[in-house]
């Protein structure tokens, strides 16, 4: 086995070098199935960037990659696709975008890896590679056995992928004391975090101390009163930790509430969604510290750098998944003849990526993610 994960590291370096005496009767043909035309064709066009940079990485002229068109359209997608059948292509990274999946399954005989992360309602050809709930929740779920946590409640936005967290609820097993759903909507939100803190009773409580104390006798009658106004509540919430399968705006949101609620992240865990280090958050200092999976980011790190030297443009998140996606495909015509490459991906296997570990089955690629913390405005990675 160890001498397995060694020869999958060499193939996922940086330099991606080849297998001596390696040759192919036939060129590896990849097709590419990207948005090139449309509202997202910038996002496209950095993924085509992607692929064409993993394949001067690979140092081959045995694998070509032919990029065709969605439109973020499922009948683009489709029309696209059939233009693959007819090229002989039995193996094509994307679509990107879960919607543009719904055509494919017509053709059998090729199979697709999406860029998408949901997991629910794939076509049998289709394999999801994203970031998905399930991968992240395993993370999670180290986290706080590390932590030796307790009591852990769940968050969810009341948004289309909510049956998706609930099954990878049951597929991680992590261990949830309860699962709320909420409104996105800030007014509504508040009302709801109030009630999972219990925020009247404990603030009714303050104010019942209060005067208890000011109808008293106590020979330090004045300083337990200074004490308690400085104060907000009395008493605890029934949780140490809590996950919030949340993003951008609407996770600060949901933070900020439980502030408000005098919930601190400096007394119970805040735990999120991988927020691929969003740059934002690391400056919100109130509502620090948070913890939360994702891939690793020194790597990203140098990938980025990397994109940027060689297009002058930064790229998306993306595009790192597609970079080794093309390694990874490489990586399997070595193993297999060309006409059983997409076999292999309903086996259960481990590879080791720029982006991390991670395993194919079941028609998706769970990652095994690391773990970070942000706190005083730094990130700190914990494993």
């Amino acid at each position: 086995m160890k001498k397995f994960f060694k020869i999958i590291l060499i193939l996922f370096s940086t330099s991606f070098i080849t297998t001596s005496g390696f040759s192919l009767e036939e060129k590896l043909k990849i097709g590419l199935l990207v948005p090139m035309t449309g509202d997202d064709k910038d996002l496209g066009s950095l993924i085509i960037k992607s692929t064409r940079m993993a394949l001067e990485d690979i140092n081959t002229d045995e694998v070509e990659i032919f990029p065709k068109d969605t439109n973020s359209n499922p009948k683009k997608a489709l029309k696209s696709a059939l233009e693959f059948k007819e090229m002989g292509i039995k193996i094509v990274i994307g679509p990107i975008f879960f919607n543009s999946l719904s055509y494919l399954d017509e053709l059998k005989d090729i199979t697709f890896i999406s860029l998408t992360n949901k997991t629910i309602n794939l076509p049998e050809n289709v394999i999801s590679s994203g970031i998905n709930s399930t991968s992240q929740l395993n993370a999670i779920k180290k986290f706080i056995e590390m932590n030796e946590l307790k009591k852990t409640i769940l968050l969810t936005p009341k948004l289309d992928y909510e049956i998706e967290i609930k099954k990878s609820i049951k597929e991680s097993k992590i261990k949830i004391s309860k699962h709320h759903i909420y409104d996105v909507d800030p007014t509504k939100l508040t009302k709801q975090i109030e009630k999972i803190t219990n925020y009247k009773r404990r603030k009714q409580n303050l104010a019942d101390e209060v005067r208890r104390v000011e109808n008293s006798d106590l020979a330090d009658k004045e300083k337990q009163l200074e004490k308690l106004n400085k104060k907000y509540t009395i008493g605890n919430v029934n949780f140490d930790s809590v996950i919030i399968s949340d993003f951008d705006e609407s996770l600060k949101s949901v933070i900020t509430s439980f502030l408000y609620t005098d919930v601190s992240p400096k007394k119970k865990y805040m735990i999120t969604f991988n927020q691929w280090f969003d740059k934002s958050l690391v400056r919100e200092e109130t509502i620090q510290p948070i913890y939360y999976p994702s891939v690793n980011k020194k790597n990203l790190t140098d990938f980025e750098n990397k994109f940027l030297e060689k297009f002058n443009e930064p790229p998306n998140h993306l595009t790192l998944l597609s970079y080794d996606l093309v390694g990874l495909i490489y990586y399997l015509s070595l193993k297999n003849e060309l006409q059983n490459i997409d076999k292999i991906f309903k086996k259960k296997t481990s590879f080791k990526g720029k982006i991390g570990i991670f395993d194919i089955q079941n028609n998706k690629i769970n990652h095994k993610l690391n773990f970070y913390q942000i706190q005083n405005k730094k990130i700190k990675k914990i494993f």
